[in-house]
């Protein structure tokens, strides 16, 4: 145990709170108990899911991630179905592709053929089933296989070995970053078309991680087996269009760009002071145009990869989920490792990447697209191109803003808050056998009521400024580890006093002294 914290350094006590899985980011919260009137200040765990930010965190949201997981792919038995998932399917069953301008407030949909370049889909009657079929070996026994697929996008040019291009200069950079940007469209119209060829409802856990050239990839674990050459096909002839105004040359470069003129209410040209076109007026002149082509076409890229696996072969099945979630705790950019790491070429192609990520246009509200010539939906004073708040801009993302999880709405039937008491029950369990009590992790919940209906505990921010009775940096870390150390050696001799529950050794990092705030 830790009792004297004077004589333990900074970064030393930050190590030893990583060793013993400590959050060393901790949120302080003052509760107060409106039964009793009495007041604490309670350290709640940052909950980041970034190693580079709190390592134990990080490592407590991959492994919950892996046990939704496994409890997922295999299962066989249906989960009941939901409103969103029928609304998905009744959306799937249109016989021709939509591409919809992301406008939350006046919906175009523009309904054409498939593009002449995209092979055509089939189509096959629909199961209403979420679990893959079996099948009877020669020796009699029944099995229920699934998959484990990579998806990739296309080539930007040639690349080598150690991710960066052989020819910077012809280097696509720019469909390579509106690839990025976009990469959530092109997977979820993949899964769209998947569930239209297999015939059943597909089910998947899907992460998203960079490959050495920094364009990101698919993992998925997909319950059921689908013939190979059925997903090859299906990749092949998915694509996704995005209706919005050109956005490969700028209008505006430099010091010269569009300035807020407050009358106007509106963004006007620099030189001219003619107002300049708002983001409806730009989709109604993409509309009028029956010329109009699409701003990007997102594809899949030609490499797949797909692997059938056996729920009963445990250390493949536990290997692959290893594998899909290696980096979750990961940025796109830590794909070359810490910057002291980085080679020259990489960082000029890290470099460059991200410089055109910063600047292309996000989303419909982004403030870049300033840059081309139109005003973002919902313009305001303020906006500069070059400082959209979303994190798809930022040299840690790389243009992948979005869920670096991915997962199907009946995959378990279960919230990961869900996940996190199953995991805690299975320490519950362990300890009880042992006649060991654990800390109730609902204690303080927030959602504990009085027979009024209002809340018992009441929890708010603390004021760094005039709260003196906060603890210290140092306290709040040397407490935790301490009762991380305690707890764990509890567990521990528990599980060596009895028989553990089923999956107990996917709960040792669980910590039952965090309270459900």
């Amino acid at each position: 145990m830790i009792s004297t914290l004077g004589q333990i350094a900074p970064d030393v006590l930050h190590d030893l709170a990583v060793r013993n899985g400590v959050c060393v980011r901790p949120v302080l919260s003052r509760m107060t108990d409106t039964t009793t009137g009495e007041q604490s200040v309670i350290p709640i765990p940052c909950g980041s899911t970034q190693h580079r930010q709190c390592p134990p965190c990080a490592d407590r949201a991959r492994k919950l991630r892996m046990q939704q997981c496994r409890e997922g792919w295999h299962r066989d038995d249906e989960i009941p179905s939901v409103d969103d998932d029928q609304a998905d399917e009744l959306a799937e069953a249109s016989d021709n592709d939509e591409d919809q301008a992301d406008d939350e407030t006046v919906r175009r949909v523009r309904s054409t053929r498939r593009r002449q370049d995209a092979p055509d889909l089939p189509r096959v009657p629909m199961d209403n089933r979420t679990v893959g079929t079996t099948f009877t070996g020669a020796n009699g026994q029944t099995y229920r296989p699934s998959m484990f697929l990579t998806l990739t996008l296309p080539s930007y040019g040639k690349v080598r070995s150690d991710g960066t291009p052989a020819d910077p200069e012809s280097y696509d950079y720019h469909r390579a970053a509106m690839d990025a940007l976009h990469f959530p469209k092109i997977v979820d119209r993949f899964w769209q078309n998947l569930r239209r060829c297999a015939g059943y409802k597909v089910q998947y856990f899907a992460t998203v991680e960079a490959q050495r050239r920094l364009a990101p990839h698919l993992h998925a674990a997909v319950r059921g087996v689908i013939p190979r050459q059925t997903v090859k096909d299906v990749a092949a002839a998915t694509y996704t269009q995005l209706w919005w105004p050109p956005c490969e040359r700028p209008v505006y470069v430099g010091d010269e760009l569009p300035r807020w003129d407050e009358l106007a209410g509106a963004f006007v040209d620099p030189v001219n002071g003619s107002p300049l076109p708002t983001w409806d007026e730009a989709l109604d002149a993409i509309g009028d145009d029956p010329g109009a082509a699409p701003a990007h076409v997102v594809r899949l890229g030609t490499q797949l990869d797909y692997q059938g696996i056996l729920g009963t072969a445990d250390d493949k099945v536990g290997r692959a989920i290893g594998y899909l979630t290696k980096y979750l705790a990961k940025s796109i950019a830590d794909t070359y490792g810490d910057d002291d790491e980085i080679t020259a070429p990489q960082a000029i192609h890290l470099d460059r990447l991200h410089r055109e990520v910063r600047w292309l246009p996000c989303s419909p509200t982004c403030s870049n697209w300033l840059r081309y010539g139109v005003q973002p939906q919902g313009a305001e004073a303020g906006m500069r191109p070059g400082w959209c708040p979303s994190k798809a801009h930022d040299r840690h993302h790389l243009g992948l803003g979005g869920r670096r999880v991915l997962v199907s709405r009946q995959w378990t039937g279960k919230t990961l808050s869900e996940h996190k008491a199953d995991r805690a029950e299975v320490v519950r369990q362990t300890l009880a056998a042992a006649g060991v009590d654990m800390q109730d992790t609902d204690r303080y919940a927030a959602t504990e009521h009085l027979e009024d209906g209002t809340p018992r505990y009441l929890w708010e921010p603390v004021d760094r400024n005039n709260d003196n009775d906060l603890p210290t940096w140092h306290g709040v870390l040397t407490r935790g580890i301490n009762e991380r150390i305690r707890w764990r050696t509890d567990y521990e001799q528990a599980k060596r006093a009895g028989p553990a529950p089923r999956d107990s050794n996917s709960a040792t990092d669980h910590d039952p002294a965090t309270p459900a705030a």
